[in-house]
């Protein structure tokens, strides 16, 4: 079952269920996949692509779950920060901070990487590999660090 099959499932079942607050979410992410593939005049998202679009959903939803915190909304901060959550189960599950420095120094090891001029390379190919696993901000700071700022 690809992406658009599951939302279009769990819209149906939301609806069935009476849950307002994710229904609004599966539905804002049915919207982007639907002009996503309307931008690619009908051709059908890879599952990469689906991945990049469910990653800059939640990105989205937290930036702005964090704006509202920051100017007292918690009203609007609850209904972003819910959406994100929501958003996020369709993703794969994040690794944790240990497992992301093994890959990223297994990842130093095969390049020879020894600087911050080798940044770019070993970020390639750490975004390629932890693609939907790991936030890219998080990856560059643990290459950084791990190359020595």
């Amino acid at each position: 079952m690809n992406l658009t099959e599951r939302i279009n499932e769990d819209i149906r079942l939301a609806m069935k269920a009476g849950e307002k607050e994710k229904l609004d979410a599966l539905r804002a992410v049915k919207a982007a996949i639907l002009l996503a593939n309307t931008e690619r005049k009908g051709a059908q998202l890879s599952q990469d692509d689906e991945l990049k679009l469910l990653q800059k959903l939640v990105k989205q939803r937290k930036e702005a779950a964090d704006i509202y915190r920051q100017q007292s909304r918690e009203d609007l901060f609850k209904v972003e920060d819910y959406q994100a959550k929501v958003i996020e189960k369709y993703l794969p599950e994040q690794l944790s901070g240990e497992e992301i420095d093994v890959i990223i120094r297994q990842i130093i090891a095969s390049t020879g990487a020894s600087s911050q001029k080798d940044m770019g390379k070993v970020m390639g190919l750490a975004s390629k590999q932890l693609a939907g696993k790991a936030d890219n901000k998080m990856l560059a700071e643990k290459v950084k660090s791990l190359l020595g700022a």
